[in-house]
């Protein structure tokens, strides 16, 4: 993040009341002086950029006064009738909701307006987190130009347009990840990658001493956690292997203020990310160092890595993969499936080795997005290899975050179908093929398929699965396919259910307390009208969830697809084995120098993400592909 500079942080409640802000004098004295030599070099023009920053209540007055112009904190997003020439929203991107701009107005001198942007906005609830990097001034004067623009939208290949604005600025990356680990710290949430260890059950005895000290795990043995260290500097001046609690989750507490401006000061001094990793933080603060923690005089030691290992020596690499599948079973509609994955380490290492190890396969792999830790190093590039070297931190981090298809297939296909054979009465049918064409050791521990009905009280049910077992609540039912401890592995099964169901009669329901008190009941008859008060709604998002919600209890928020005539089910599982991917690491290949002889272990895990099968009789949300034609027409 070497490329990113931050030049203030405020942070605003549910109230919209500044709670805390930060401003970076070093970042703003560049700042001022790059206004000086633009307006200097403007030839008069009225356009001159400002080099002020708003104080908190100019900050506060602007960000409520774009709340009531845009609808909501984030904004419409695109433009609407209610968008006015000059706002985020007449820029008619949905990028716009993320990255903001505000006019200010000068308290001390009336009349007196400057634009602020790009100001990157995170929600946490309850708060906004708004992060203000420093740009040049000409991609300042390119927005405001964008705003002002009589067409809308971004075309590819056009000659001044955000996408391409925003491709242009590193440090609207590293301003998104200051944002949400602020968020993580003040809302207690910083996690640490989960790394997996292969664990043997222990016989006792000399095997044990002579497998454990080769590292050489039992072929029983299966994937287990391994705790986040505490780095809590021993008297030899390292940290100790064995200092482990568990420390997951840093705080469970709002930060307090202090704690966030020693946080903020020691990730970001002078407004430049450094490290943003809380543990190390929270380590140093509590800790400190002694005088032996000092590295080898000829070694410089990174921000990342406070203070050296001393221990056993191994390294573990898990790999997590999330997949995220949209399954139609219609000619019309293609299925969708992604993946989104990370490579977790945890390289217990003395002094400051660097690790180097291969990435192969990655033309196989169907990899889109590949994204490296900073202390990470690409040195080879190819068409199928790819090979990277890091000095790895203490504990556990997330070494790559990738995206990209299921190379192997889905491993749950098949199709959902629901039709209502009167108001209250329905019949089902699934038919489902589990791991087609998975090979072991490739293993599906659980599979867990459930159709929720929130609008609906379910009051009798019949169905009769043709494997595993089914539960029901009053507004979904539950059909566990594969259960823990009876897992499948190298076969494919095909499960059917069909079934029926009732469901008690609609009533008129009250509408969610997030609903507005003066609509009171509204009846199945009530109008849909969708323009009858929206020009009247400060709120665009409140508006949105009161049609949403209207005449559904409040449960629906949370199952917002289930609504009118969206049916879905959802799939979850656990898999283990391999990667849906591809992406793979050889231990073997795995180097350390200087060298030492270290132990090398590597593990995966698959967990569904969003995994829908759409009622193939029902109503579907689906993104339409623009023809490839179109596509090639508009990159020219």
């Amino acid at each position: 993040m070497a490329n990113c500079s931050i030049r203030a942080i405020w942070i605003l409640n549910n109230q919209d009341t500044v709670v805390f802000s930060r401003r970076f004098s070093v970042v703003e004295r560049r700042w001022r002086l790059a206004c000086k030599r633009e307006n200097e070099n403007s030839n008069g023009d009225n356009n001159q950029i400002s080099p002020l920053l708003p104080n908190d209540s100019e900050f506060t007055t602007a960000f409520i006064e774009r709340k009531k112009r845009e609808g909501s904190s984030r904004g419409f997003g695109f433009r609407v009738v209610q968008s006015s020439e000059g706002s985020d929203s007449w820029v008619d991107d949905p990028i716009t909701r993320h990255i903001i701009s505000l006019h200010i107005n000068k308290e001390e001198e009336e009349g007196e307006k400057y634009f602020l942007w790009p100001l990157v906005l995170h929600i946490r609830n309850p708060y906004c987190i708004l992060i203000l990097p420093l740009v040049e001034p000409r991609h300042l004067k390119s927005y405001e130009r964008m705003c002002n623009r009589s067409d809308c939208g971004s075309c590819i290949g056009e000659e001044e347009s955000l996408p391409s604005l925003l491709l242009d600025l590193p440090c609207i990356t590293g301003s998104f990840m200051v944002a949400h680990t602020i968020g993580d710290v003040i809302t207690g949430d910083s996690l640490e990658p989960e790394v997996l260890a292969s664990v043997a059950p222990s016989v006792g005895g000399l095997l044990d001493s002579l497998t454990g000290s080769i590292g050489i795990p039992s072929m029983t043995a299966r994937a287990k956690p391994v705790a986040a260290p505490v780095a809590v500097p021993n008297s030899s001046g390292g940290v100790s292997g064995a200092a482990t609690s568990d420390t997951s989750k840093i705080s469970s507490r709002l930060a307090d203020r202090d704690a966030l401006c020693t946080f903020i000061s020691s990730a970001l001094p002078f407004g430049t990310p450094l490290d943003l990793n809380y543990s190390n933080i929270s380590a140093v603060r509590v800790n400190g160092f002694s005088s032996t923690d000092t590295p080898p005089v000829d070694m410089k030691q990174p921000a990342w890595k406070p203070y050296l290992y001393r221990g056993k020596q191994r390294i573990l690499f898990t790999i997590h993969e999330t997949v995220y599948a949209s399954m139609y079973d219609r000619d019309d509609i293609p299925d969708s499936i992604s993946v989104s994955g990370q490579v977790n380490c945890r390289a217990e290492l003395e002094g400051l080795p660097d690790v180097s190890l291969p990435l192969n396969g990655l033309s196989t792999s169907h990899l889109e997005v590949l994204s490296f830790h900073p202390c990470a190093q690409i040195s080879e590039h190819g068409v199928d290899k790819q090979a990277m070297m890091f000095s790895p931190p203490v504990g556990n981090f997330v070494l790559i975050r990738y995206q990209g298809f299921c190379g192997i297939g889905p491993p749950v296909k098949g199709f959902y179908q629901l039709s209502m054979v009167s108001e209250d009465e329905g019949a089902f049918l699934f038919k489902l093929r589990l791991m087609e064409g998975y090979k072991s050791p490739i293993t599906m521990e659980y599979c867990t398929l459930t159709m929720p009905f929130p609008r609906r009280k379910i009051i009798s049910f019949n169905g009769n699965p043709s494997i595993g077992t089914i539960s029901t609540t009053e507004h979904s039912v539950e059909w566990k396919i594969v259960t823990v401890g009876r897992g499948i592995s190298g076969k494919s099964i095909e499960a059917t259910f069909p079934g029926t169901i009732k469901f008690a009669p609609k009533t008129t329901q009250k509408l969610s307390t997030l609903s507005r008190p003066a609509h009171g009941l509204i009846t199945e008859d009530d109008s849909d009208d969708e323009s009858e008060n929206i020009n009247n709604i400060a709120n665009i998002e409140d508006f949105l969830l009161e049609k949403m919600n209207k005449d559904l209890p409040p449960v629906d928020l949370e199952e917002p697809f289930c609504w009118q005539s969206y049916n879905y089910a959802r799939v979850s599982f656990k898999i283990s084995g391999a990667t849906m991917s591809g992406m793979s690491i050889d231990p073997k290949s795995v180097t350390v120098y200087p060298t030492v002889k270290t132990p090398v272990e590597f593990t995966t895990q698959v967990s569904s993400g969003d995994y829908i099968l759409w009622n193939t009789l029902g109503k579907c949300p689906f993104v339409a592909a623009a023809p490839r034609e179109q596509l090639q027409q508009q990159q020219k």
